[in-house]
């Protein structure tokens, strides 16, 4: 048997050369992404930065740690404590102590990441001066880098400053040094210190004082600002990988075993020939399943070396484009590859083996009747497997929308439902091809001429020729659809909900994330006509089932003037009711009845007992909990809602509070500027991600769909001849065959739209049961482009092989035996 598939193989080299691109591309990717995620598990140890040179520092707690039964769990503090008085008295004791401040700075002509900090912590790091001197006065400043000179002077948004001295930049991040005493004027709040003391002294020194690290060694680098970026990174990617991964693994296993089915069942003549000829059902499996190996042993290594080469290109990018960290590079790992070489290798006899097994039980004049018209291209167990995958998905979504329908807003729930559905829709498509292909050439039939006629019928008739061509554009436009539209959905829900609660006139918005001091806020307090609440953003932490301790984001207001600017989606209870004794919790806590006390942290830590006072509902999961200031210690006035006063001029009312925030730098935005403004967007890696796993499968289903259409057209030349034969010019011939290639990308297109459809309602039905009606979004120009870009790929991948093949004469090509 391999002697005769080896045969076969230099036969039918087209069809067999479709199976060896298909199967190798998407053993590529899935070695790329497996090199990716297994280089994305680890980071290199970060040594400290900021305290590079320090001799011990001393921070305030940071971080809540609640005992649970299964072991400590532990939160980071929204509101981080500073080093206690008594405690640093005793430090004072043992050395100098330099208290430590970190705030934004924004300046004109400067980087973006502008970081101010006093200038006797300048040491630690250490920074040098390369010219000028030090800051002596609250108005003098020394830089790092180049972009500004000493003697210059920069607008900032605590006033006009003077350059007197430079340093040179030290890559982690972008300072500007004021004097100690200015640097606390601008940070009042210090949650850390450096102590130039002995370390075991330091330690006695705090012991005792709640929570407060001394940090010496390597732990120093716990000092720097974002101390787990490197963690929060490698999660971050690791999520990106992980579903770049998932999707494309399964977009290459879909492609490859349709791709391998199809050039089974096109040799269904050829098979009925063996047949005859005295082929036992046993010998035409062995031999399909030997072309099989074959084939797939050595696309699956080709595939190995192509990933080898395309994951370092991989990571360059993410790099690049600032989804990962400049470290990141990948890996010595071997199991990628062996991973990706049997996944290879098992698609392609998995996809061959159900094809070949029905070839064999076929006899062979029934077999040479087959392969003229599809007459049965449903089997039994692809009824069984398609509808079962179809009922599985509906069942699936009917359990989330009783049980939970916060669970189909989730990133993992809404990239993975397309894949049951498309799956499932393709495991059907031959039943659906027949009747769709006649709807979509319709009205073409009806024009004069035969062309449309036998657009129609050869797509009704050949459903596995048209229900291969088609799956990787069902895939791409599912994919598309599905991702890009769910995203943008929950984008305009989100919005939706800011729209909805926003009930203010005017919402003022601080310059920074140091909030707006209190001079500004009695200055808004103070504008005639506008009655203004002030919020300020915090946290709090709650035990939920005993073991998970939970942060829920907080707004800390006033509750009747709250009432006044904001309308909260309640459930249950009365914004009145809050007062300091109380929280407004939403509905995804596990306890949220009225009048039901709950244990919570305050986001410095402090636990209190807090009744219920009103229960929102869950929404996109962003409403949050509401306190009061007394509950939200420390916490900085981030947003101020004004409502206009009866009678109050909205020109004098806007005048007032722009003058108010003048010298903060704040922004005064109507509520619709501020709606638009705060359009959810999202998130960067998640949407780069997303442009990840649709820009490979574009570019492998784009591959594969050329690639089967080449298979297919090669494998009608005696077809094209016959219509030569009978009186239609090459011209003609070629227009069909284009035809008929955009017929069967339509199909696809319209069989990916129906999968998406089905997703973003889904989505849309969750929405609605958490008491969010939006509308549905549809990336109509994604959709489009990507349908587009297949017509091209297919009606030239089905044009240029009919038109090679018609350079000979009909009467030689219609003697062609498949």
């Amino acid at each position: 048997m391999l002697s005769t598939a080896l045969r076969t193989l230099r036969t039918r080299w087209v069809t067999f050369v479709g199976s060896f691109v298909a199967l190798s591309l998407g053993v590529a990717l899935i070695a790329v992404m497996g090199l990716a995620l297994a280089s994305s598990l680890d980071a290199p140890d970060r040594a400290p930065e900021r305290f590079a040179a320090a001799p011990v520092v001393v921070k305030g707690q940071d971080t809540l740690e609640v005992p649970t039964s299964i072991g400590d769990r532990t939160q980071k503090l929204a509101q981080p404590r500073p080093v206690p008085d008594d405690a640093v008295a005793k430090l004072r004791d043992l050395g100098t102590v330099v208290e430590d401040r970190s705030f934004e700075v924004r300046a004109e002509g400067g980087p973006g990441d502008l970081v101010g900090h006093p200038w006797s912590t300048a040491a630690f790091a250490p920074y040098e001066l390369d010219a000028g001197r030090a800051p002596e006065a609250a108005d003098e400043v020394v830089v790092s880098g180049d972009w500004a000179r000493p003697g210059s002077r920069v607008r900032t948004d605590a006033g006009t400053v003077r350059v007197v001295g430079t340093v040179a930049g030290l890559g982690f991040e972008d300072a500007v040094f004021y004097t100690d005493t200015r640097a606390a004027e601008l940070s009042p709040r210090s949650v850390q210190l450096v102590v130039d003391a002995d370390a075991a002294a330091v330690r006695e020194a705090v012991r005792g004082s709640g929570g407060v690290e001394v940090l010496t060694g390597n732990a120093r680098r716990y000092a720097d600002a974002d101390p787990d970026r490197d963690s929060e990174a490698l999660t971050a990617m690791n999520a990106m990988f992980g579903t770049a991964g998932g999707v494309t693994g399964f977009v290459s296993v879909f492609v490859v075993a349709s791709t391998f089915a199809f050039a089974v069942a096109q040799r269904r003549r050829e098979f009925g020939l063996l047949r005859t000829a005295g082929a036992t059902p046993g010998q035409i499996r062995r031999m399909v399943l030997s072309e099989a190996l074959v084939v797939g042993v050595l696309a699956s290594a080709t595939g190995c070396v192509l990933g080898s080469y395309g994951a370092p290109k991989l990571a360059e990018w993410a790099v690049d484009e600032s989804l990962a960290p400049r470290w990141f590079g990948i890996g010595d790992y071997t199991w990628p590859y062996h991973m990706a070489f049997w996944t290879g290798l098992f698609v392609a006899v998995c996809g061959v083996l159900a094809a070949s097994w029905r070839a064999g039980r076929t006899g062979p004049t029934e077999a040479l009747r087959e392969a003229s018209v599809d007459t049965r291209a449903m089997t039994w167990g692809r009824w069984l497997f398609g509808a079962g995958l179809l009922i599985t998905a509906a069942v699936t979504l009917a359990l989330a929308l009783v049980s939970d329908p916060s669970d189909l807003l989730h990133r993992k729930t809404y990239v993975s439902r397309p894949m049951v559905l498309i799956t499932g829709v393709a495991l059907l498509a031959p039943v659906l091809v027949r009747p769709l292909a006649r709807l979509i050439a319709w009205l073409p039939a009806q024009l004069p001429g035969a062309a449309g006629m036998l657009v129609r019928e050869n797509a009704a008739a050949g459903v596995r020729r048209t229900a291969a061509v088609a799956a990787p554009v069902l895939v791409t436009v599912a994919l598309a659809g599905s991702l890009l539209g769910a995203t943008a959905t929950l984008n305009e829900a989100e919005a939706t909900e800011v729209r909805e609660q926003t009930a203010a006139d005017f919402v003022v918005a601080p310059a920074g994330d140091a909030g707006f001091d209190e001079a500004t806020l009695r200055k808004l307090r103070a504008v005639p006509g506008a009655d203004v609440s002030a919020t300020a953003s915090s946290a709090v932490y709650v035990l939920e089932e005993g073991v998970a301790l939970i942060r829920s984001d907080a707004r800390a207001a006033d509750p009747e003037l709250l009432a006044d600017t904001v309308r909260l989606p309640l459930a249950a209870g009365k914004v009145s009711e809050l007062d300091d004794d109380s929280i407004i919790v939403n509905e995804e806590w596990e306890k949220h009845a009225v009048g039901e006390r709950v244990d919570v942290w305050l986001g410095d830590g402090t636990k209190k007992s807090l009744k219920i006072a009103a229960v929102m509902t869950i929404g996109t999961g962003n409403n949050g909990v509401y306190v009061t200031p007394r509950n939200a210690p420390a916490a900085p006035v981030d947003r101020v809602d004004v409502r206009l006063a009866d009678g109050a001029d909205t020109a004098a009312v806007a005048a007032g509070l722009r003058d108010a925030v003048q010298a903060s730098g704040g922004q005064v935005l109507t509520r619709d500027t501020w709606v638009r403004a705060t359009y959810p967007e999202t998130n960067r890696t998640t949407r780069m991600g997303f442009f990840l796993v649709l820009g490979i499968a574009l570019l492998y289903t784009g591959i594969s769909l050329a690639n089967t259409m080449v298979m297919a057209t090669s494998d009608r030349v005696r077809d094209l001849a016959v219509l030569r034969l009978a009186g239609a010019t090459k011209w003609q011939v070629l227009r069909l065959v284009g035809a008929e290639a955009l017929m069967v990308v339509t199909v696809g297109g319209v069989l990916g739209a129906l999968v998406a459809a089905l997703n973003l309602m889904g989505m849309w039905s969750a929405l609605g049961l958490l008491s969010v009606w939006t509308s549905i979004e549809i990336p109509w120009a994604t959709l489009g482009g990507a349908v587009g870009v297949c017509a091209v790929l297919a009606v030239i991948s089905a044009v240029a092989p009919a038109g090679l093949s018609l350079r000979r004469r009909a009467v030689e090509l219609a003697g062609v035996r498949e």
